[in-house]
């Protein structure tokens, strides 16, 4: 999509779309430095949590670029596994590790706005 399309989506929108965008980014770039770190950045779980972060960031940005109208259920998906992510990373003494948190934060909060702007239908 153009980025004068993207402009001419609501605010709220692009805001959401940024945050995934930046938390798919660093979910990848901290999945990466868990990797080379080793121990316990590099459990299996903690790698799969992180790499399920980023692929759910991914998703709900695409999502929201095409204003699919199921753009709110993704959303709510991606706000629980932002915050779940958050959660992980917060346990590590380690300043990359509580940045990808911070990030995984604002996702989670702005997600949870957006799932919250769409009516589920039965």
């Amino acid at each position: 999509m153009a980025y004068t399309a993207i402009k001419q989506l609501p605010q709220d929108l692009q805001q959401c779309i940024k945050e995934c965008l930046d938390c798919y980014q660093i979910c990848k770039t901290t999945l990466s430095y868990c990797l080379q770190k080793g121990g316990k950045h590099a459990e299996a779980n903690h790698i799969n949590l992180l790499a399920d972060c980023a692929e759910i960031c991914q998703t709900s940005a695409a999502f929201m670029l095409r204003n699919s109208e199921r753009h709110g259920w993704v959303c709510a998906v991606c706000a629980d596994i932002c915050n779940e992510c958050a959660k992980e990373c917060e346990k590590f003494d380690d300043v990359i590790m509580k940045e990808c948190a911070e990030v995984c934060r604002r996702c989670a909060d702005t997600c949870k706005q957006m799932a919250g702007t769409v009516t589920h239908r039965t």
